[in-house]
């Protein structure tokens, strides 16, 4: 008898605390945009496209000036945010869209996806007691055991592929990577535009899950190619034309979107006790989608800033002052630890994170950089950060090195002038890819070149 009442008065207290954490531990929402341009929002200055939604949230919180991703592309800087690790560690360094592989590629196809040996985001929030969802766009491999489900996800209603049209397809799409799902196996189009859509489905998870905490990660395909726009947004902006015109109703549509899910949040006295951050996957492809990333050179798939450096905003009322600005490099790799340690989690317990905890910083407990040195890498090309110095390492001519607090349009390279600095960064960043895991597939390298191309058209 006495064991059992041990036991018993142990539940009590375990379910105790249970309740104690999730009464204080704050829900979570993380828009995550995908090829957006760095200047397209209205709170980064943009007079052509009309984000009201976002500009409000950017206002009641923190905007970072220099939020990074983890790579200028989609899968692996996907990867690099659901693990908080650079995902050069386990491989991931190349992008997952079958048919561009190389044939000599370890894995093509649908094996290509996260390993399973990573822990996710979805994974840690879980283990702090949360209801978890993912919504849209997956693009973390096809086979189902890389599915949303199975890596953490309680709900998943969205795609495995990396883009799909945004209206219903008339008839069923023959890859299963392009259907839509709801969480496994249950393929069905849906009705509408699919960025409301996304919205529509994420309210309906909040509605159901309001009495518990709560994680979200809402990963929109706006604004990624096909260009496809509802008419009634498009008339929004007369003054534009062609693609300009359509990525202009796209980004309405998605701002649209953000903005019904806070208003719900509003409406069920939840939006206090709510951290929603708002960012994108990496630069704005400008000679696919007419986006624009100025004043920053570069585009999706290279390593100048306009490919890494993203909008980035983050709202927790009552912890994070309102209009704040925050200039110090960042990275989607800290969003992991960051949730994690918010929803009562102890960051020293992460499995081998790069990221870092986010809020001392933000709050100014912490004065330091989050990161002294930043990393990129894809095959030959290599960037190293170290402070506000810049070194990029081309396979095709020399290395290039820039002060990004003088000159953050990469206009004036500093190399010949400063070759110890050259030498001594090229070395740190070789060390560090003695860290990593080769990678597990290769694209074709026809597209090796098209990303140098692309880079030198937008300098």
């Amino acid at each position: 008898m006495k064991t059992m009442h041990c036991v018993r008065l142990l539940l009590f207290l375990f379910f105790s605390l249970q309740t104690t954490n999730a009464q204080n531990q704050p829900n979570v929402i993380l828009f995550f945009a995908d090829d957006a341009g760095y200047a397209d929002f209205g709170f980064h200055g943009s007079k052509e496209m009309k984000t009201p939604q976002l500009d409000q949230l950017a206002t009641a919180g923190v905007r970072f000036t220099q939020g990074y991703v983890s790579d200028p592309t989609c899968g692996p800087s996907r990867a690099g945010l659901i693990t908080g690790r650079y995902q050069q560690r386990f491989g991931y360094e190349e992008n997952n869209v079958p048919g561009f592989m190389s044939e000599n590629s370890a894995a093509k196809g649908d094996d290509m996806g996260l390993p399973l040996t990573e822990v996710t985001m979805g994974d840690y929030m879980q283990s702090l007691g949360y209801q978890t969802a993912f919504f849209g766009k997956w693009h973390l491999g096809g086979a189902d055991r890389f599915h949303p489900t199975k890596r953490g996800f309680d709900e998943f209603y969205g795609f495995r592929g990396g883009a799909r049209s945004y209206f219903a397809y008339p008839n069923e799409p023959a890859r299963h990577l392009d259907k839509m799902e709801r969480n496994f196996g249950n393929f069905a189009e849906h009705d509408g535009y699919l960025t409301d859509v996304l919205a529509d489905e994420t309210i309906s998870f909040i509605e159901r899950n309001k009495e518990k905490p709560f994680f979200a990660l809402v990963s929109f395909n706006a604004v990624h190619t096909p260009m496809d726009a509802r008419e009634e947004d498009l008339k929004e902006f007369p003054e534009l034309t062609g693609d300009r015109q359509i990525v202009a109703a796209m980004t309405l549509a998605m701002d649209r979107a953000c903005g019904k899910v806070m208003a719900k949040l509003a409406e069920l006295g939840l939006d206090n006790n709510t951290i929603v951050v708002f960012t994108n996957d990496n630069g704005g492809p400008s000679d696919r989608n007419a986006s624009v990333n100025l004043p920053l050179s570069g585009t999706k798939s290279n390593h100048l800033e306009g490919g890494i450096r993203v909008p980035f905003i983050m709202r927790w009322p009552g912890t994070i002052p309102e209009n704040t600005v925050y200039d110090y490099p960042i990275s989607t790799l800290d969003l992991l630890p960051t949730f994690f340690a918010a929803g009562g989690g102890e960051v020293d317990s992460l499995r081998n994170v790069d990221g870092v905890d986010l809020m001392p910083y933000i709050l100014g407990k912490n004065e330091a950089r989050p990161h002294q040195v930043m990393y990129w890498k894809k095959e030959n090309r290599g960037v190293i950060r170290d402070g506000d110095w810049k070194l990029l390492r081309f396979p095709d001519r020399p290395a290039e090195l820039y002060n990004l607090a003088e000159d953050i349009k990469e206009h004036n390279n500093l190399a010949a002038e400063y070759p110890e600095k050259v030498k001594k960064m090229f070395k740190q960043l070789f060390e560090w890819e003695l860290t990593l895991e080769r990678p597990r597939w290769l694209l074709k390298r026809e597209y090796e070149k098209l990303d140098i191309d692309r880079m030198d058209q937008y300098r």
